[in-house]
């Protein structure tokens, strides 16, 4: 599997009863097939994995897999504060047809850099599939300096690919890839492609995150595959101010944007987490016109 080009990490959608909603689900999946994105990730951190029942992350990878029929490659989000709970995850996600796992340390009273290695480790021993290894300590609380992570990459051959969002995240993209010396592997970059030019130019392999257009990263990681950073800027630039607002904490835009293009029947966040207020709403709303003009989002959208 290779981990370069687009991976979206795709939002949980509920009913305005906060259950599980598989139709929105299996068709936010098939869109992402034809937008021919590489893969999708799906039970993340902003997949709002810490507010699911168990079977309902079984429910949720049996659609992901359904709906991407083999089209585009599904990775499963398995982070867990046990290592034992991480690897149960990891293996049920395996056994049910997952390509790969997303996981992420723990942070502990204590840091220690050894317990981390360990727990990828000891996951790593269990199952048979590849690990994107998460490196976000905002919601971590865990900092993997580049040395422990170019450890995980040289010693755990099941490391495939590093998912980076410490900032600044481009110098630490590229003292990674400087240090890569007995094993190379792509990095991917996340936090909603908010400093996706500059990590872009400084080597990463693509987007593993949940900006609701990826259409928009698709046509920037093509530039700069094609060695043209002054247009992938020129993309990033013009949909910045889109980014940026999307960014903000929570869910609660993401979710809607993703119901404005026809994807969600709504765009309810599970409690405790908040809706979108009405004004918040409206500002989107406007800056979407802005941002597409005439364009109709619920449909693929051409960016050049």
């Amino acid at each position: 599997m290779e981990f370069t080009g687009v991976f979206p990490i795709l939002a949980t959608p509920f009913d305005d009863q906060e259950k599980l909603d598989l139709e929105s689900f299996d068709r936010l999946i098939r869109f992402m097939v034809k937008l021919g994105v590489e893969g999708v990730t799906i039970l993340g951190v902003l997949g709002e994995s810490n507010r699911l029942l168990d079977r309902e992350r079984e429910d949720l990878i049996n659609t992901a897999v359904a709906a991407a029929h083999g089209k585009l490659k599904v990775i499963v989000g398995a982070s867990h504060s046990g290592t034992l709970a991480a690897l149960t995850l990891s293996q049920m996600a395996e056994s049910l047809g997952a390509d790969a796992v997303m996981i992420a340390p723990h942070g502990e009273a204590t840091p220690n850099d050894q317990r981390v290695f360990d727990y990828f480790q000891r996951i790593a021993a269990g199952i048979h599939i590849p690990i994107i290894a998460q490196d976000h300590p905002a919601s971590t609380g865990v900092h993997m300096p580049a040395p422990l992570l170019l450890r995980l990459v040289n010693e755990i051959p099941s490391i495939a690919c590093i998912k980076e969002e410490a900032v600044p995240t481009a110098p630490k993209i590229g003292a990674l890839l400087a240090g890569m010396k007995e094993r190379r592997v792509p990095i991917l970059t996340g936090l909603g492609a908010l400093y996706g030019g500059f990590d872009l130019a400084r080597g990463s392999s693509g987007f593993n995150t949940g900006f609701a257009f990826p259409e928009v990263l698709q046509a920037m990681v093509k530039q700069a595959y094609s060695g043209n950073m002054g247009k992938a800027n020129e993309i990033y630039r013009r949909y910045l101010p889109l980014i940026v607002f999307e960014q903000q904490p929570g869910l609660a835009i993401r979710k809607e944007i993703l119901r404005l293009r026809g994807l969600l029947t709504t765009s309810c966040v599970r409690h405790p987490g908040a809706n979108i207020d009405t004004a918040t709403a409206q500002q989107l709303r406007d800056l979407i016109a802005t941002t597409f003009e005439d364009n109709d989002i619920a449909q693929p959208l051409t960016i050049s």
